[in-house]
């Protein structure tokens, strides 16, 4: 039995991706032993040495293989970077052999890394978590989420999936930031190839597994200003 890959993480979207991706893998027989290591940022445990030493950018998930490339230990930040590392280790059809389907499947992982999850995330951050209210903020951020989805919307009136007709990591990447559309204040129904894709894929066993990683810990309800300076303040700027 190989050595779990340890996973520190916390169920935010882009945790999400890479639970769900080891819950896909677990679930094709092709499973990767991992053990998660969890790190609440809303208290700043992503600050804390050891997480640093494996990320210099203090942001979840970052991964740890004890037999990494050549059998040596091997440290990965950066959530994409992460989803194609595991699927090939895993030999998976998650990330597609043809050239042209995988280069589909890249394109689309770095439209989600570049486009939905930044976008989608200012757009949490300045009408969901800021403390002021900023119009012009919301306004565009509000405008670009929309556009983001009109975007998915023409790609899956093509196609079942983002990469093709198969489901990749294209798509695990995409569908954590798609999910609970309210708290976006995004009908779902206004793109029903979205709304069609995201319903499948919140059905697959997996993603239901994945999604539910360290969901106990996510406490509901309003941030406290501790945890907003931990987030969003000058703290997390701050030499660690």
């Amino acid at each position: 039995m190989p050595a779990p890959i340890q996973v520190w993480t916390w169920p935010t979207p882009n945790g999400h991706k890479v639970h769900i991706l080891l819950e896909e893998l677990a679930e094709a027989g092709a499973g990767i032993p991992y053990e998660i290591v969890p790190v609440a940022i809303g208290k700043g445990e992503q600050f804390r040495p050891e997480f640093l030493a494996i990320t210099p950018n203090h942001r979840i998930p970052a991964i740890v293989d004890p037999e990494g490339p050549g059998g040596e230990r091997f440290s990965l930040f950066e959530s994409g970077a992460i989803l194609i590392y595991l699927a090939e280790k895993a030999g998976s059809d998650l990330w597609p052999r043809d050239p042209a389907t995988r280069y589909r499947c890249l394109q689309w992982v770095m439209f989600q890394m570049g486009g939905v999850g930044p976008m989608f995330g200012q757009y949490n951050h300045f009408a969901n978590y800021a403390v002021e209210k900023l119009p012009y903020a919301i306004e565009r951020y509000t405008n670009e989420v929309a556009r983001l989805h009109r975007v998915l919307d023409k790609r899956l009136a093509e196609s079942p999936y983002l990469a093709g007709p198969g489901y990749s990591i294209a798509d695990i990447a995409t569908f954590p930031w798609v999910r609970n559309p309210e708290r976006r204040n995004v009908d779902l129904g206004q793109y029903p190839h979205v709304k069609r894709w995201h319903d499948a894929i919140a059905a697959r066993p997996a993603v239901r597994r994945g999604v539910s990683v360290l969901a106990e810990s996510q406490r509901k309800g309003q941030m406290t200003d501790a945890e907003r300076e931990q987030l969003f303040g000058k703290t997390q700027f701050a030499a660690h």
